[in-house]
C-alpha cells in the first residue's frame, strides 16, 4: 500500500512545480505600486523628498546673436580663437561674424569652418573716406548684421524669441552675462570694465530704474553706455526696420545713443548684473605686437598661418 502511495506521489510531484514555477513567473510580473510622493523612505526621516527641479528645456531658451565685426591684422585669429572658445560653451548662441572687406578672407573662411559653432560669415568694406582717424568704426558691418538679421526672420511667424548683442571681437565676456541678457524684454543693460579711462563705467540704478550714468568721458550722451554694455530683444529689432547706426552726424562715442534713441528710452532701459553693480564685460585691447623683428620677405621653409 505503501509503495503505491509513494509511486503516485512522484508521479504527481513534476506538475506541482510547474504549477508553483508559474505561479512565481505572474507574480514577478505584477506592477510595484506606486509610492506616494509625500511617503519617505522606510527606516528614513518620514519627510517629503523635494521634486527634482525642472530644467528649462534648451529648444525653449532664446536664441542671443552676436554681432561681431572684424578686420584683418596680425592678432585678427588670436581674438576670434579667444571669442570662440567663450561664444562654444553658451547654449543658442548664433554668431554673425562681419569681415571689413570686399571679400572673405581665407583665414576668415577657415576659422570659422573649424569653429564648432553656429557661424553666418558676412563682409561689407568701410567706404574709404571714413577709415580716417577720429570717425566712427564698424559702422556698415554693423548694420550688415543687422540686415542679415531682419532678413532671417522677416517671413518666420511670432514668437520669435531671441537677443542682440554687439560683441566686439577685443573684448573678454563672463559666461555670467549671457544668462543675464537671455531675459532682456526690450533693452538691457550692465556695467563694462576698463572703459572710458576708468576702472569701469556702469548706468546707475535707483529703485530697479537707470537714473544716470557713472562715466569718464561725456556723461551728457543720452546713453552714456559702451557697446558692449547693452542687448536688444529680437522683437525690438524687428519692430523698428530703420534702425540703424548712422555715419551722417554721428560723432565718435555717439554711435550707442545715436542708435538707442531709435528704439527706447532710459526709462524702459532693464538694468541687469545685480542693478548693474557687477562687471561682466571687460574691454580689454590686446596690445599692439612688435613685428620689429619681421623680415620683409618670407624667408621661412613652410608658410605658418597665425
Amino acid at each position: 500500500m505503501k509503495s503505491l502511495l509513494f509511486s503516485r506521489f512522484l508521479l504527481l510531484l513534476p506538475w506541482v512545480l510547474i504549477v508553483i514555477i508559474v505561479l512565481d513567473i505572474d507574480s514577478s510580473r505584477a506592477p510595484l505600486p506606486a509610492l506616494s510622493p509625500r511617503s519617505g523612505a522606510e527606516g528614513g526621516s518620514g519627510g517629503a523628498r523635494p521634486p527634482a527641479p525642472r530644467r528649462r528645456p534648451e529648444a525653449a531658451l532664446p536664441t542671443i546673436y552676436a554681432i561681431t565685426p572684424t578686420y584683418s591684422r596680425p592678432v585678427q585669429k588670436a581674438e576670434l580663437t579667444r571669442l570662440a572658445n567663450t561664444f562654444r560653451q553658451v547654449s543658442r548662441l548664433h554668431w554673425i561674424l562681419v569681415e571689413d572687406a570686399a571679400a572673405r578672407s581665407e583665414l576668415v573662411t577657415r576659422f570659422v569652418a573649424g569653429a564648432g559653432l553656429p557661424c553666418t560669415h558676412l563682409h561689407v568694406p568701410t567706404p574709404r573716406r571714413y577709415k580716417r582717424p577720429g570717425l566712427p568704426r564698424a559702422t556698415e558691418q554693423r548694420n550688415a548684421g543687422l540686415a542679415w538679421l531682419r532678413q532671417r526672420h522677416q517671413h518666420l511667424p511670432p514668437p520669435q524669441p531671441g537677443v542682440l548683442f554687439f560683441a566686439d571681437d577685443d573684448n573678454t565676456y563672463s559666461l555670467e552675462l549671457f544668462q543675464e541678457m537671455r531675459t532682456t524684454r526690450k533693452v538691457s543693460v550692465w556695467p563694462v570694465g576698463l572703459v572710458g579711462g576708468r576702472r569701469y563705467e556702469r548706468p546707475v540704478v535707483e529703485n530697479g530704474k537707470v537714473v544716470g550714468w557713472y562715466t569718464g568721458w561725456r556723461a551728457d550722451r543720452p546713453f552714456a553706455i559702451d557697446m558692449a554694455g547693452f542687448a536688444v530683444s529680437l522683437q525690438v529689432i524687428l519692430s523698428h526696420p530703420k534702425a540703424v547706426f548712422k555715419r551722417r552726424g554721428s560723432q565718435p562715442g555717439m554711435q550707442e545713443s545715436d542708435f538707442l534713441k531709435q528704439i527706447t528710452t532710459v526709462e524702459e532701459l532693464e538694468p541687469k548684473a545685480n542693478n548693474c553693480t557687477k562687471v561682466l564685460v571687460w574691454h580689454t585691447r590686446t596690445e599692439k605686437v612688435n613685428l620689429a623683428n619681421e623680415p620683409k620677405y618670407h624667408l621661412d621653409t613652410v608658410n605658418i598661418e597665425v
